[in-house]
């Protein structure tokens, strides 16, 4: 039983819209110093990149309110409405969208570009909490089934939501050349293990990315040698039957196939999706005036600015454009040269109070549709944090994916911004069901 909801922004937390608040003026500053010119000393500017992202903030901002003056049974009602409809313009963008740094995925309005591929992420995320909350089991069944067919309705409901996930992954790779933000998806995987996706999968899917790396960097032949060694061991300790030979026949078969063909799919990647890879794994000789060029004067950046940073709009690197990107996928280069050590952790700080602050909210919510969004958002988050400051660190590959609520950006901001408090309006609709 509901009771009437009177004020619409009763039970909004407050503590994280503030967080919110917080590091999106945080990122317009960063903004500002990453393409600060004396010429144009005003933030306010809006021929510059600031003054556009401050647009891009007060119409975020507008679509924040507007999110939470809807009821929040919309967000539940609609979400394979909102699934199906961002698929398909994410499907229409390659043909009727303007191509820009090489991937076909924007429209064009005057000076200002939407990137749909950035709206598909809370639409998967709505689509995939409507599919589990519906589902009278959970992700993975602990039943024990012996014919082929029982294990399809065993794993069922883990082939559905990598179905939802998978879907418009493959478009955005495939349509839009934008590996980076596809790769975002596999930050689900998170929440299935929430929601008892067995941690078998998830050791397939690391070893998965161990083999490739592994291929990549090991010369084939040897594969004979250490799967003839590990098939014999494994026969030798294990059970001895026709059905496990036959099993342990088949993985190694597949592990061969997928090491055999690494260098296949390695060789279909874009040019300088090659060299990142190379970069990180030191293969030959790196050109730093190329494919190093960019994590190299990141390093730099981030580095000189020591303990305390070199101060606000004082970051040499910033100033003379050495980083490319320095204002979208490597702002936190200009945190780190601008703010320094400790300026940089205190921004991780934010980001990880954010998100741990998500995951209580998610954790305290009677319906398991918000609960499950709730994990979905905590997961994004967490992956882009992750993987934006892994690969400004030259830790992880460049793989070009936004610092949320920091990069320079109007879908991005707009993205994150419906994600999050989407959530926000399911957690405040907690305290209009009675007890």
């Amino acid at each position: 039983m509901r009771i009437k909801e009177e004020n619409p922004f009763l039970g909004i937390d407050w503590i994280t819209v503030i967080l919110y608040l917080i590091l999106v003026i945080l990122g317009w500053l960063n903004i500002y110093a990453a393409v600060y010119d004396e010429q144009h000393q005003s933030i306010f500017d809006i021929s510059q990149k600031y003054g556009k992202q401050m647009i891009w903030i007060i119409t975020a901002l507008v679509i924040a309110f507007a999110i939470l003056i809807i009821e929040a049974d919309f967000y539940t009602v609609f979400a394979y409405g909102f699934y199906i409809v961002i698929l398909l313009i994410n499907i229409a963008v390659p043909f009727l969208g303007k191509e820009i740094k090489g991937s076909k995925s924007w429209f064009r309005f005057g000076d200002f570009g939407i990137q749909p591929a950035e709206f598909m992420k809370f639409a998967t995320n709505l689509a995939l909490a409507k599919f589990l909350s519906n589902q009278n089991l959970s992700v993975i069944s602990t039943k024990r089934y012996k014919k082929l067919a029982d294990y399809f309705f065993m794993y069922k409901n883990t082939f559905m939501s990598f179905l939802i996930i998978g879907i418009p992954a493959i478009v955005i790779i495939a349509l839009q050349n934008e590996t980076g933000l596809a790769i975002t998806f596999a930050s689900f995987v998170i929440t299935l293990y929430r929601e008892g996706l067995s941690v078998n999968f998830i050791i397939i899917g690391f070893l998965a990315v161990v083999l490739f790396i592994l291929s990549l960097l090991i010369p084939q032949q040897y594969f004979y040698i250490v799967f003839i060694v590990f098939f014999i061991l494994w026969f030798y300790f294990g059970k001895h039957s026709w059905k496990n030979f036959l099993i342990k026949i088949s993985y190694i078969a597949l592990a061969s196939l997928f090491v055999f063909s690494s260098n296949f799919i390695y060789s279909k990647l874009q040019p300088h999706q090659r060299g990142r890879i190379d970069v990180l794994l030191g293969r030959g000789e790196i050109n730093l005036k190329k494919e190093g060029y960019n994590v190299h004067q990141s390093k730099i950046a981030i580095g000189s600015g020591g303990l305390t940073g070199k101060g606000f709009l004082k970051g040499t690197q910033t100033k003379y454009n050495f980083v490319p990107e320095q204002d979208t996928d490597f702002i936190f280069c200009t945190v780190g040269e601008e703010w320094g050590f400790i300026g940089s952790t205190f921004v991780l700080v934010l980001f990880a109070i954010l998100i741990i602050r998500i995951i209580n909210l998610a954790e305290r919510q009677r319906s398991e549709f918000s609960r499950i969004y709730g994990y979905g958002v905590a997961s994004i988050l967490f992956f882009h944090l992750t993987i934006n400051v892994g690969m400004t660190i030259g830790i992880l590959p460049v793989i070009g994916i936004p610092l949320p609520f920091f990069s320079y950006g109007g879908s991005s901001l707009w993205g994150f911004t419906i994600l999050l408090f989407i959530f926000l309006k399911l957690d405040a609709q907690r305290l209009l069901v009675l007890r």
